[in-house]
């Protein structure tokens, strides 16, 4: 039997990563970055969708307001939702109409008029008027005179 001795041999000891624990990680940091790519798409369509709801109730409130003070009637003309500013007499109630978050103004439903209105948001995708939920019922997408 031969006697194998080991202080003859050399060991070589490389420094770095292999292929294969570099192609893990890449694969992780993937992972990583399209699942927060997802949670901030969804993030965001539900802060456009809060400011919907927001925007619709300051109009609500801006229309309630000019039924007090403009002898209890509603205005004849939602142009207002276009152009900008709601006016009684020169009282400004509404300086600037907010718009949807995608830019489009808010829409005049149905009846709009002295006696009444109903307003809602635009359509995001053809068929509804929220990003996150849907509203076929109607009472988050829209609003309804008060009186």
């Amino acid at each position: 039997m031969k006697k194998i001795s080991f202080s003859n041999l050399k060991f070589q000891i490389y420094k770095g990563f292999t292929l294969l624990e570099m192609l893990v990680v890449i694969g992780i940091v993937a992972i990583l970055i399209g699942m927060g790519t997802v949670s901030y798409s969804t993030t965001q369509r539900k802060a456009r969708d809060a400011k919907r709801k927001s925007d619709l109730k300051t109009i609500q409130n801006s229309l309630e307001q000019y039924y007090s003070v403009c002898a209890y009637q509603y205005p004849l003309n939602y142009g207002f939702l276009t152009t900008g500013s709601l006016l009684c007499d020169t009282q400004t109630i509404l300086s600037s109409a907010p718009k949807d978050p995608l830019g489009q103004p808010y829409q005049c439903v149905g009846t709009c008029n002295a006696s009444g209105y109903t307003i809602c948001s635009p359509q995001v995708n053809g068929t509804s008027r929220l990003e996150t939920q849907n509203c076929t019922s109607g009472n988050e997408c829209c609003i309804t005179n008060q009186q």
